[in-house]
């Protein structure tokens, strides 16, 4: 579905009468995403990961690097070239509020994409934005459809932006950290949602977290990310138990024991400040 070669991007940091510096913001990544796979991205805030799920989505420019979507490089495309690739992957944001135009209700949100994308039938928008919600199981349809985003709870406002994904029937999407907002009772229902709509219709999922916790749920591989370089790669429960870099056991050990008993136990931290992306020690 999605290859990922030696992919990188650079910041530049103008300086004035000096050579400009690079914010190695995703530095030397590769990997693969198999068809109806779902691929969880983890790692601390600031390490790249959102970086490379836009670039992957061609978002942002890649500095160097290849991206190969269905056996073609998607890597220099722009303008008319890639707006077929703009149907076949779309992105779920972290924050579902910010991306909604407020002004617009949940019917004009669901029906924008299409608009844009020459569905001009009516009726074929109304049926479209009707199994979309019917998908997300926002429901009674007629409760929704004419509100407005301030309208609805944060569980809501997410499935209504997978809701928006979904409308133009995607073969991949981009999940940036859709449940970090919300409340713990309401994460493992949208990560069971994302499931049941990855098993149902093929869609292969890049799943973006920091919380190493929520990935089982989800995903089938898990890639540690850190300082812009992929650092592990396996099927979950291999890294989990078997995992080789010092970073992916911080990560581990960040993760909340429920326990009474373990909670004076001592975890393993790393020490020192995370690594400076625009100033690489030598060696």
């Amino acid at each position: 579905m999605l290859q990922v070669e030696n992919l990188k991007v650079w910041f530049p940091i103008k300086r004035l009468f000096k050579t400009p510096l690079y914010a190695k913001a995703v530095d030397g990544v590769s990997f693969n995403l198999l068809k109806g796979e779902s691929l969880a991205l983890v790692g601390e805030s600031g390490c790249g990961k959102t970086t490379l799920g836009k670039t992957c989505l061609r978002l942002i420019e890649p500095t160097f690097g290849r991206l190969i979507y269905d056996g073609r490089d998607i890597t220099h495309l722009s303008g008319k070239d890639l707006k077929w690739y703009r149907r076949e992957a779309q992105m779920i944001y972290q924050d579902p509020f910010s991306s909604f135009n407020p002004f617009f209700p949940v019917r004009r949100i669901l029906e924008e994409p299409l608009i844009v994308n020459g569905v001009k039938s009516k009726e074929e928008r109304i049926n479209r934005i009707q199994e979309a919600l019917q998908e997300v199981k926002l429901l009674p349809i007629e409760d929704f459809i004419n509100k407005f985003p301030h309208m609805l709870s944060g569980g809501q406002r997410q499935r209504l932006a997978i809701a928006r994904a979904l409308i133009l029937r995607p073969k991949f999407i981009v999940a940036d950290e859709p449940v970090s907002m919300l409340d713990a009772s309401v994460r493992v229902e949208i990560l069971y949602l994302l499931k049941e709509l990855q098993i149902s219709q093929g869609i292969s999922f890049l799943y973006i977290t920091h919380d190493i916790a929520t990935v089982k749920y989800f995903s089938d591989r898990m890639a540690v990310m850190y300082s812009g370089k992929i650092v592990e790669l396996g099927e979950i429960r291999k890294v989990i138990t078997s995992h080789l870099h010092p970073y992916t056991e911080a990560l581990i050990e960040a993760i909340p024991d429920p326990d009474p008993n373990n909670r004076n136990v001592e975890r393993k931290v790393i020490p020192g400040e995370p690594q400076n992306p625009v100033a690489w020690p030598p060696g």
